[in-house]
């Protein structure tokens, strides 16, 4: 890795909403992810930030706490022992830091901080990304916010510190909405949760009294499609996070399932099953028109749209086992992309529109893989006895998952392109069916 990071200065104040302001272009990216390759993390010192009352110091150390810990977890960055520390948080408050002590313990970045609480209620946390051999600050941020919402900087904080040192965007300030399970095998309690991406603000969204299956995040990630059994029939619902108000989406003869929305978030894409076929249907949210996009025997399921709205992926065993296919938005154009042996199923487009993830089943092996859109590059990331239902985190670099073992128990698990990065995301319960929400909007 370089000596000097080559970084721009940049600061900027950031509002009660916690909405950046840019003042400076972005940097020279210095970690690159190459997708197959196992990358060096690089060396970060995560000091506790700077409290000057009782009540401010806590949170200081708690926000650097939740920093590092998303960061680590990325396999990007490896924070180093704040036992091996020279320099304390109060001295960094002074001016520039003492560079040679943190490259004494091989410390190739610095983030320093401070917390002050305000008058109103509010709490300010100021940081600063500083390149320790070049000797200069990289980015620095303001964030003024309520005292209850000081995970959010921390993530925030994290997002600036990724972006800055890989040139990607971050995806620590996220939710995960997904299946909590309990109970038997046989009788399993499925309600419909959401969290944190790291697990924390933990909250059921439904009381388990229907089965709730395939939750997905709309595009301003406000707004959930899922399907839910009511009176035994499968329906597609919406449901409102703020409002917890939720209706079901239309009333059609067949049962409807494997609901996706569109990518401006106007429509909703599903398979209907009718007479003993199954095709995939979109349905504008507003007006509620529907229009049929796949008509052949068989099953059609598991549709994705492109991030431009102008391809869809979804799997179907038209030819004879379930495999992948990629059509135009209108329906037309339909070719299979899946090439391999074994059966293939549940594509998901990447928000970068670069790859399609997708589950594969071969010799009583399940992956979790991704290919590009025509086919080519097949790679997969990640096996299990049962593993299934890939997401994408909203910089197209991480997928999460989740693996079923032969007990029966049921975990949520993400990975990196680079397929060296596999992580359990911790659950109170058994969790499955799990979708990444966009970046939170402020």
């Amino acid at each position: 890795m370089m000596q000097s990071l080559k970084y721009f200065v940049r600061a900027a104040a950031v509002s009660l909403a916690l909405v950046a302001v840019p003042l400076a272009a972005s940097a020279e990216p210095t970690i690159i992810i190459k997708p197959g390759a196992k990358p060096e993390p690089m060396p970060i010192a995560i000091p506790d930030f700077f409290g000057g009352t009782a009540n401010d110091g806590q949170m200081a150390r708690d926000l650097a706490a939740v920093i590092s810990a998303d960061l680590e977890r990325s396999g990007l960055f490896a924070p180093i022992d704040k036992k091996a520390f020279i320099q304390d948080s109060a001295s960094l408050q002074q001016g520039t830091p003492r560079f040679q002590d943190w490259k004494l313990i091989n410390a190739q970045a610095l983030i320093s901080g401070n917390v002050t609480s305000q008058a109103n209620g509010q709490v300010s946390v100021q940081f600063r990304l500083w390149d320790v051999y070049g000797e200069q600050q990289m980015t620095g941020f303001q964030y003024n916010a309520a005292n209850n919402n000081w995970r959010r900087v921390a993530h925030k904080i994290a997002d600036e510190v990724y972006k800055r040192v890989t040139g990607e965007e971050g995806y620590f300030d996220t939710r995960i909405v997904y299946i909590s399970e309990t109970g038997p095998k046989q009788k399993r309690i499925k309600r419909l949760a959401i969290m944190d991406q790291d697990g924390e603000n933990h909250k059921n969204l439904t009381d388990g009294g229907t089965l709730v299956l395939t939750p997905r995040f709309s595009p301003a990630a406000q707004d959930i499609t899922y399907m839910s059994y009511y009176g035994n029939k499968p329906r597609v619902y919406l449901f409102n996070i703020d409002s917890g108000q939720q209706e079901v989406l239309g009333d059609f003869p067949g049962m409807t399932f494997a609901p996706r929305f569109s990518p401006d978030g106007s429509k909703v894409i599903m398979s209907m099953a009718q007479n003993g076929n199954t095709d995939v249907y979109v349905m504008d949210i507003r007006t509620r028109r529907q229009q049929r996009l796949t008509n052949t025997p068989g099953i059609d399921t598991g549709a994705s749209y492109a991030p431009d709205g102008k391809q869809i992926t979804f799997e179907s065993d038209r030819g004879g086992s379930q495999q992948i296919y990629v059509m135009g938005a209108d329906g037309g154009g339909a070719r299979r992309i899946s090439k391999g042996p074994g059966r293939y199923g549940t594509p998901v487009w990447s928000p970068r529109g670069d790859l399609i993830a997708f589950t594969r089943q071969y010799q009583g092996s399940f992956y979790i893989g991704v290919m590009r859109p025509d086919g080519s590059g097949e790679r997969m990331l990640s096996q299990g006895w049962l593993i299934e239902g890939p997401t994408w985190a909203p910089n197209g670099r991480v997928l999460a998952y989740f693996k079923q073992e032969p007990s029966g128990k049921t975990q949520l698990h993400s990975i990196d392109l680079t397929g060296f990065n596999e992580r359990v995301m911790k659950t109170p319960l058994d969790g499955s069916d799990p979708a990444w929400s966009p970046l939170l909007q402020d």
